[in-house]
């Protein structure tokens, strides 16, 4: 049996200016029982040439055919010997101490889903401040994903997930880009404990000017692709499941509803209402009722950083 913790997998395409840094932070990490795979999807830049410059330090996977990031995800999925599987996009970087906190939360909760805590940044990657490094970790623990009662930011590259369940329910879905990681949750959020950490930040993801994000009539599409698949009963879990679905998804409605507005696509943001009203009301009433009754406790647990880089 393998005694890999941890399969780091970085998908890639044309990140030729970016893949060193995410590379070299997923190898400078201190956990030892970590694996480094990298899947580059048939790059046209020198993504490829950087990164056989790593040698025989990262398992690298160069597809001969672009067949898009999901389909990269999965292959690295496919290569990992790890009990979890993170993903890293190739313009994102792990901060020093990101395994060592996701460590502590599997030895102690022993969760299906982890989702740590993203930080935007741009331009150089910033520096560690040695006098203020972490020493607690803040997260909230829910017997599901969909039980969850607070916000979150969902970033890739901040996702930790058991790999037998992960391949359980399918891996990445192979026709979604553009709310990817929205679809794979609520394939993974019908069972199994989630965490979610509030602190630290595990992850620092780059804002430039090709980021997926600036993609906000795409997001909007993505979001009518999962009403579609949730209305042809593509998504798992009981008639309590599929409420607390339709609250989660009331919420997306209203940000990417109103981010649609605020730049201008206001057809496609008032169809996106007419589409989810419903979803919508769910959505506030849900939240009202959590910060009516309060919302689950936040817990700590100590922070035991591994002596190599410290």
């Amino acid at each position: 049996m393998s005694n890999i913790r941890f399969s780091i997998v970085i998908a890639c395409y044309n990140q030729e200016a970016f893949i060193q840094e995410t590379v070299h932070s997923a190898l400078s990490q201190s956990h030892p029982n970590k694996e480094v795979i990298v899947v580059d999807d048939c790059s046209s830049d020198g993504t490829a040439t950087v990164l056989k410059t790593f040698g025989g330090s990262i398992n690298l996977a160069i597809l001969t055919k672009n067949g898009g990031v999901y389909a990269s995800r999965n292959h690295g999925a496919s290569l990992a010997k790890g009990e979890y599987v993170v993903f890293l996009d190739g313009d994102d970087v792990l901060m020093p101490w990101a395994l060592d906190v996701y460590d502590q939360i599997v030895t102690h909760r022993t969760p299906m889903i982890l989702l740590g805590h993203a930080v935007r940044f741009q331009g150089k990657v910033p520096d560690v401040n040695r006098s203020a490094m972490p020493d607690t970790i803040q997260f909230v623990e829910y017997d599901y994903f969909l039980a969850k009662d607070r916000p979150n930011i969902y970033n890739t590259s901040a996702l930790v997930v058991n790999r037998s369940h992960f391949w359980s329910k399918g891996g990445w879905s192979d026709n979604i880009f553009y709310q990817d990681i929205q679809d794979l949750l609520v394939k993974l959020g019908t069972s199994g404990k989630a965490i979610f950490i509030l602190e630290p930040g595990s992850v620092w993801y780059r804002m430039h000017t090709t980021n997926a994000i600036r993609n906000v009539s795409s997001f909007v599409k993505g979001l009518h692709l999962l009403f579609a698949n949730e209305k042809a009963g593509k998504y798992p879990g009981n008639r309590k499941c599929r409420i607390e679905r339709s609250a989660w998804f009331g919420g997306l409605t209203l940000y990417w509803a109103k981010e649609a507005i605020r730049t201008g696509l206001y057809r496609e943001g008032f169809q996106l209402i007419a589409a989810g009203w419903w979803k919508i009301l769910l959505a506030l009433f849900r939240r009202g009722m959590a910060m009516a009754k309060g919302r689950k406790p936040i817990e700590q647990l100590p922070l035991n950083l591994t002596p190599k880089k410290w």
